[in-house]
């Protein structure tokens, strides 16, 4: 079974851009990467698929410094005639086994311009590390992360309703097939193998296998990159304990009721991160685009996939049973989800989204997402509740140039004119969950209606 993923029409627009460069898919392991690019070769006429885990595969760089002697080795062994090589699309997979395969994209775009080159690979932050010479400029980036709400619909079968996602405003009778199939998504979450088996099989037990399967191959993975025993300690005691920390912010010193050190917590963190497996997403306290992370303020973390953190934390049976989900676990999972979503829509690049906060004695306040649109940076709460539980909101609007504001939540679509304790007047867009990836067309949407 083979998902259509949003980045296809990416790679369809690189196919046809004449001054491509070499790409590299970017993504933790299993989200679909191999998969991607599988399904997109059959837009060639030749496909060349290498794996650089394989021996026999990696020989091919290991062997020769040059390009042009690596393509034409390649043509021989797979019977292609070279006249063909722009016809070709050569995949490198798992590049990050070999350095000089990621160093030599460089040589293959100067000198074999015309050969399609798709290479893809995990932990590549590590990887780069031990190359000498990073073909800077001389390559494109991509990123692949789990499968989001709009393509859990196309991988379902329910087109229809992708069409009532994009409608602006969401139609009242689209309202809660969404929800109902939003609520079966928030619980598996979007990694690509637990999808396709929850469609074969819909039984949540024949997807703890997966779940374990994955979450162990992180753990294996990444402390192949350690450097010494207590850092692989202390990625294990992180991997073991962080998403019973999913509402709070991180505070790296004693993480997890730990004796750890600050510093070597945080290092851990960012060696997870560089593994794509967790994010470190940090607050700004800025009011207006662009939103500066302030590093020095205590982050929020965001595991790669919501499906996973409510398995590592065995509440996926308790969220079946329940109609609304914004109270599951203190009320994170949901927050978490939406970012998630949010993040799924950065195809080119890895930046992290902000949250908003203003730190002041006996006057805190915290908004889950801001988002710029245009001159505007938007604040943006998840949650339920009516608008006078918006403090941190109102605070936010209060202080901003602008009138506009999000809620995310339970309920159905609707546009408020609202006004703040302070007595300023505000348009509050509430959207329901489903609505994430569509985020950025809602906003253009809020900014065009008259206060």
């Amino acid at each position: 079974m083979a998902f259509k993923r949003h980045l296809e029409q990416y790679l369809h627009n690189w196919k046809a851009n004449s001054s491509r460069k070499p790409l590299i898919i970017r993504g933790a392991r299993q989200v679909g990467k191999t998969t991607l690019v599988n399904d997109f070769s059959s837009s060639y006429d030749h496909f060349i698929s290498l794996n650089l885990e394989k021996g026999t595969d990696r020989k091919y760089f290991e062997d020769f410094d040059d390009v042009k002697a690596i393509c034409e080795s390649l043509f021989l062994t797979y019977n292609i005639p070279l006249a063909e090589v722009g016809n070709t699309l050569l995949f490198i997979d798992e590049i990050q086994e070999c350095p000089k395969a990621i160093q030599l994209l460089r040589f293959f775009y100067e000198e074999v311009p015309t050969l399609h080159i798709i290479s893809a690979g995990s932990l590549l932050e590590f990887a780069i590390q031990k190359v000498k010479s990073f073909p800077v400029g001389r390559v494109e980036f991509l990123y692949l992360n789990p499968m989001n709400f709009e393509e859990y619909l196309e991988a379902i079968g329910r087109g229809d309703l992708i069409e009532q996602l994009k409608i602006v405003p969401v139609k009242p009778v689209a309202h809660q097939v969404l929800m109902d199939i939003f609520h079966r998504y928030a619980i598996i979450g979007g990694m690509p193998e637990i999808i396709k088996t929850d469609i074969e099989k819909s039984n949540l037990a024949d997807l703890i296998r997966i779940y374990e399967s994955i979450w162990g191959t992180y753990k294996n993975d990444v402390e192949k990159y350690t450097t010494n025993d207590t850092e692989r300690k202390i990625i294990k005691h992180i991997m073991d304990t962080a998403p019973l920390y999913l509402d709070e912010r991180v505070k790296f010193q004693g993480f997890g009721n730990s004796s750890y050190r600050s510093r070597e917590v945080g290092e851990a963190f960012r060696t997870l991160e560089d593994a794509k497996i967790i994010r470190l997403i940090y607050p700004t306290t800025d009011l207006q685009p662009p939103p500066r992370a302030d590093l020095k303020k205590s982050p929020r973390f965001q595991i790669l996939d919501t499906g996973l953190a409510n398995y590592t934390l065995s509440i996926q049976a308790q969220m079946l049973s329940m109609s609304d989900l914004s109270s599951t676990y203190k009320g994170a999972v949901i927050p978490h989800l939406i970012t998630q979503e949010v993040i799924s829509m950065s195809q080119i690049s890895s930046n992290n989204p902000h949250f908003w906060v203003r730190e002041k004695s006996q006057s805190n306040a915290e908004v889950d997402l801001v988002q710029v649109n245009g001159e505007y940076l938007i604040p943006i709460e998840i949650k339920s509740g009516s608008t006078g539980t918006l403090r941190s909101l109102h605070q936010f609007i209060d202080a901003a140039d602008h009138a506009y504001a999000v809620r995310i939540y339970g309920g159905t679509f609707s546009l408020e004119r609202a006004i703040t304790p302070g007595k300023k007047p505000y348009l509050l867009m509430n959207l329901p969950y489903y609505l994430g990836t569509q985020l950025h067309q809602y906003l253009n949407w809020l900014l065009l209606q008259k206060i």
